[in-house]
């Protein structure tokens, strides 16, 4: 890796940082905000929820967008813009106020798109799995904002001066960004349709169906784990957020090793076993102890962190000239993997007391994965095979 790569590959992960502690806010001091507006556990799972969904289907004309015009112009308006919902929130004074510019935080989540595309173009085959690894490592901009969110609230006498710092800095990097990064190759000029088109590819879909469960277990879980430790085993806040963001650390600090493994071992056979503990981990979230659930977490975040580097070395395996487009479809359904759980366990606890059947199905959809990854690995990975099939 030569020190123009590190350096352009350093630029972008830091631009992940930033926009994933920005998108992750909301979740970071719902137990705060749910306190200060008198919210239900349904109303605060989907205060949580609705930045991911922008989040996520945002990130198909995102990554276009980025194959287009190159992912340093893309990313820099996209830091900038994400410092508009950030002040929007910061000065909101009622919940219809809080959810409307929670919707337009979730641009914020598209950066993932826009991050692999620009990236992706600066290594070669052999290096991309590793690379983009540790791009997806800007994942930890979630566990600042959730370890660090809270504990500033609570210094600071409010959360609205914590949102404000966290948009700045946003903001500050996008002119950073556009002064430093340059983009590996021009944008090149294709119609929407060309752009689209591996999209419809089967391989694209199962790809996506991989990210829908390992990273939307990833998104889900950060997000909602504050609530879920404060309502189902009473912890505080503070002790909540420091072992939400013991979770997402090391699921972020796995994932560059399941790219790293997957430029030396098929990226199908890591997937393959990684899912399968997934399903384990799952099963063993369901138990109301606090030992086992814990045990089960930190499990879990490691198989979906390995299974999250494998995941991006496929995508340029199969899609080498449309990696941002197939990435803004595969981020968008991980990112929709991420929006429906926190709903459904709100539901299932407000309906039921529990939330053991929403793991119980996170473990079958694991499971799934696991079946569809080992038919993948006996076929065994072609290089480029999906674009040259179209």
């Amino acid at each position: 890796m030569t020190s123009t790569q590190s350096r352009q590959l350093a630029l972008s992960t830091i631009a992940f940082v930033l926009c994933f502690a920005v998108w992750g806010l909301l979740g970071a001091l719902a137990p705060i905000l749910r306190k200060d507006l008198h919210l239900s556990q349904t109303q605060t799972a989907f205060m949580i929820a609705i930045p991911v969904l922008l989040g996520s289907v945002g990130r198909l004309p995102m990554g276009i967008l980025a194959d287009r015009f190159g992912g340093r112009l893309v990313m820099t308006v996209l830091l900038a813009f994400a410092f508009v919902p950030a002040a929007g929130i910061a000065l909101s004074h009622g919940y219809a106020a809080l959810v409307f510019w929670a919707f337009f935080l979730g641009m914020a989540g598209t950066s993932f798109a826009v991050g692999v595309a620009f990236t992706t173009r600066w290594f070669e085959a052999g290096l991309q799995g590793t690379a983009l690894g540790i791009f997806g490592a800007g994942g930890i901009g979630q566990s600042i904002a959730v370890f660090f969110a809270p504990r500033l609230a609570a210094a600071w006498g409010g959360w609205q001066p914590v949102v404000w710092l966290f948009g700045s800095l946003s903001l500050v990097w996008a002119a950073a960004f556009w002064w430093f990064a340059r983009d590996a190759k021009p944008g090149a000029p294709r119609s929407l349709s060309a752009a689209l088109a591996p999209t419809t590819h089967p391989m694209a879909w199962l790809l996506s169906l991989f990210y829908f469960m390992s990273f939307g277990g990833f998104v889900a879980m950060g997000v909602y784990l504050p609530t879920l430790l404060t309502t189902r085993y009473h912890l505080l806040l503070s002790d909540a957020g420091a072992r939400t963001a013991g979770f997402v650390v090391l699921a972020t600090l796995t994932r560059p090793v399941g790219g790293w493994l997957a430029d030396r071992v098929p990226a199908a056979v890591i997937l393959t076993g990684a899912y399968a503990v997934a399903a384990v981990a799952a099963l063993a979230l369901t138990p109301e102890s606090l030992t086992t659930f814990t045990f089960g977490a930190l499990l879990f975040a490691t198989a979906i962190g390995l299974a999250n580097g494998a995941v991006f070395k496929l995508v340029p395996t199969y899609f080498p000239q449309e990696t941002g487009s197939v990435t803004g479809l595969v981020g968008a359904f991980g990112g929709l993997g991420g929006f429906f759980p926190p709903l459904l366990l709100a539901f299932l606890l407000d309906r039921t007391g529990s939330y053991a059947g929403g793991f119980i199905a996170l473990a079958l959809v694991a499971l799934a994965c696991s079946v569809l990854a080992a038919n993948l690995s006996r076929r065994g990975p072609v290089l480029g095979a999906a674009s040259a099939a179209d």
